[in-house]
């Protein structure tokens, strides 16, 4: 298969950022992928005890599909994050000063009031820890193939960006990646990727990206057509390496084809 597209979503429910390449670490997340989340009101979230919290206790698409309608981008340097909606740049602000996270709580309560359970707070995660749906959601893979097919099934187009994946793929069967848990995939550069297991989706996938419109049933076309709601797949990453869009991912072949019991 062959990388077609690489993303990361630097705070968790916004925009993503794409990425000419991206360096993985063994053991670690995909890189600069879900640095932070905005709390809903008190989530319970400890940084100096990170322990996995529902998403539902943060902002996210699945319930407010207006933060679609944001586009942020986050400098890694200087830790500062840029939020614009129609073309126009509405706060720049520093994701590492007590000012800087007062003015992002101040948008979110000026954006978004009727949404909100109480102070809209940014959380940053700490060494070793992201704000992924899922506790193994280190690096996602979305199958281009997959996307049309479900395409063709409804009858309408559908932008690959509702999956919010990390790795765009194309060159693989449509659904051939959820027969892939505990196959490996690697790159010329020597990152090696574990398929963890299958992701199952929310209505956030219904959800236009660009617009905020709610104008899907995702979940519901996918069990209707396949009797699932998966696409795309959790990977961990075993080998570091570089990726890079163009490169290709190969399968290593599995035990039983290298005569291995």
């Amino acid at each position: 298969m062959r990388i077609a597209s690489l993303y990361r979503y630097p705070v968790k429910g916004l925009s993503p950022e794409r990425l000419d390449s991206a360096q993985l670490d063994t053991g670690a997340y995909f890189p600069g992928d879900r640095l932070f989340a905005v709390e809903n009101g008190p989530s319970g979230f400890d940084p100096a005890e990170p322990v996995h919290q529902p998403k539902i206790k943060y902002l996210m698409l699945m319930r407010n599909e207006e933060l679609a309608t944001l586009r942020t981008r986050y400098d890694d340097a200087s830790g500062e994050l840029v939020i614009a909606r129609d073309g126009v740049e509405r706060l720049r602000a520093s994701t590492s000063t007590p000012e800087g996270r007062e003015g992002i709580t101040a948008f979110f309560e000026a954006f978004m009031p009727d949404a909100l359970r109480g102070k809209p707070r940014l959380l940053q995660a700490p060494d070793g820890y992201r704000f992924t749906d899922s506790r193994s959601g280190f690096v996602s893979i979305i199958n281009l193939a997959s996307v049309a097919d479900l395409a063709a099934r409804i009858g309408r187009p559908i932008d690959p960006l509702r999956f919010r994946g990390n790795i765009m793929v194309e060159g693989l069967e449509p659904w051939a990646e959820l027969d892939l848990a505990e196959r490996e995939l690697t790159t010329a550069s020597g990152a090696r990727l574990e398929v963890i297991k299958r992701i199952e989706r929310c209505a956030a996938t219904n959800v236009d990206p660009q617009t905020g419109a709610r104008d899907m049933e995702l979940p519901k076309a996918l069990m209707t057509a396949f009797g699932h709601v998966d696409c795309g797949i959790y990977c961990r990453v075993v080998g570091g390496g570089r990726l890079a869009e163009g490169e290709r991912l190969e399968l290593v072949a599995a035990p039983a084809a290298l005569g291995i019991a």
